[in-house]
């Protein structure tokens, strides 16, 4: 069976969204890891979501075990005011479970796409996703299909990495021919879906530098 992600929106008190950070990087993790889990990526908010706000993704080998993740994440930490939690499955990517580790602007967008539209979506993702990834030095990190969907619409989870905002507003204007046919099929995609919203982060979890700019 399918890997289960679980994404994690966590509300922290005021002004203690770095502690809580930290105690889920470090114990968090720890716990997660001796009941067969992982901390998948944590992000802190960019643009778009409230400051205190922590974005988690963990992962687990099956769903029995994936059912307690966000009680064992958050055990003992007073500071955590709120979470909402969603499980989820790969699609396209990510391909393993390696987390990613390089700093950036990682982009949070949420898809609700009507069910006879979802293969036509996936087959766009695939289409426009080499093209962009060569045209903005950027990654696609994962579309996941969350599993708490009527029948009737899929939610996804897409997450993409682009090395800063400057290439973020870069990959909004094409240039040429073929970066022009990756819009289109991107922008394809956004109108087959029913709602879609888009925010911004960084990575708690990179291994290469810490983001340290006040961004809100």
């Amino acid at each position: 069976m399918a890997e289960i992600y679980v994404h994690h929106r966590i509300t922290a008190a005021p002004r203690q969204w770095k502690a809580v950070g930290e105690a889920l990087r470090n114990a968090g993790a720890r716990r997660l890891a001796a009941e067969g889990g992982a901390l998948y990526g944590m992000w802190r908010s960019q643009i778009g979501r409230p400051r205190d706000e922590v974005a988690a993704i963990t992962v687990w080998p099956d769903a029995g075990r994936a059912a307690g993740a966000e009680a064992l994440l958050l055990r003992d930490l007073a500071d955590v005011r709120d979470c909402e939690s969603e499980r989820m499955v790969a699609t396209l990517r990510p391909e393993t479970t390696t987390p990613p580790r390089r700093q950036g602007n990682y982009a949070f967008r949420w898809f609700e796409t009507p069910e006879q539209h979802w293969q036509e979506f996936l087959d766009l993702c695939a289409g426009a996703w080499p093209g962009f990834e060569a045209a903005y030095d950027s990654q696609v990190v994962g579309l996941w299909r969350c599993l708490q969907d009527d029948g009737y619409m899929r939610r996804s989870l897409l997450l993409t990495r682009r090395p800063d905002l400057a290439m973020w507003e870069r990959s909004k204007i094409p240039a040429g021919a073929e970066e022009a046919e990756v819009r289109r099929k991107l922008s394809r995609r956004y109108d087959l879906c029913d709602w879609t919203c888009v925010y911004t982060t960084t990575l708690l979890t990179a291994d290469d530098r810490e983001d340290d700019a006040r961004w809100t």
